[in-house]
């Protein structure tokens, strides 16, 4: 049995671009409308599952609260730990560590931040949260609230991109997009 799975983006947030990872940034009032204008008209779902930051579980509350749906959160769906570079922009990092940033860029699986979180252990830990959702909803649609990377890793793997290719993902602040997950853990999206 499959599990639908609709990717929401948190919005903008209140100290800006760059790389947030783990810092715990609060929506910015465009932030909220940005998500809040992404769900009109969709779903419907069984429950929302959300990042424990901030930036998306405030979000799901609010929606589940709306909706009168149940709201979990998961810390194993939370971003990319960037280290050194979290708060960063990337032009700010050109300046400061241009040749790491590229070799990042170029090769996320292959080029760790400084003091960040490998890839490979990203990958891992957001799958495996996949996996569990999978098994405790197959057969129901879920809104899953979490960030930029989370949801690259997921339309890369869904469209068999190759892993060099994971930061050419476009993932907009408040971009919504739905895969199917099927039994087997493979990922197909839904256009």
């Amino acid at each position: 049995m499959t599990l639908r799975l609709d990717l929401l983006r948190h919005g903008e947030t209140e100290l800006g671009g760059g790389l947030r990872g783990s810092l715990d940034d609060a929506l910015t009032e465009q932030g909220w409308a940005q998500m809040r204008e992404a769900v009109i008209g969709q779903g419907p779902w069984h429950r929302l599952v959300s990042s424990s930051l901030q930036r998306c579980a405030r979000f799901a509350e609010e929606l589940g609260r709306q909706l009168s749906l149940p709201v979990s959160q998961d810390k194993d769906l939370q971003e990319l730990h960037f280290g050194s570079w979290e708060g960063q922009s990337a032009a700010a990092l050109m300046e400061t560590d241009a040749e790491a940033l590229g070799l990042f860029w170029a090769d996320p699986y292959g080029f760790t931040p400084p003091r960040g979180e490998p890839v490979v252990e990203f990958s891992a830990r957001v799958l495996a949260a996949i996996t569990r959702l999978h098994a405790a909803h197959a057969g129901e649609r879920l809104l899953l609230i979490s960030h930029g990377g989370v949801m690259r890793l997921l339309l890369a793997r869904a469209r068999g991109l190759p892993r060099e290719q994971l930061l050419n993902v476009e993932v907009a602040h408040g971009a919504l997009f739905s895969l199917v997950v099927e039994a087997d853990g493979s990922l197909k999206e839904v256009c």
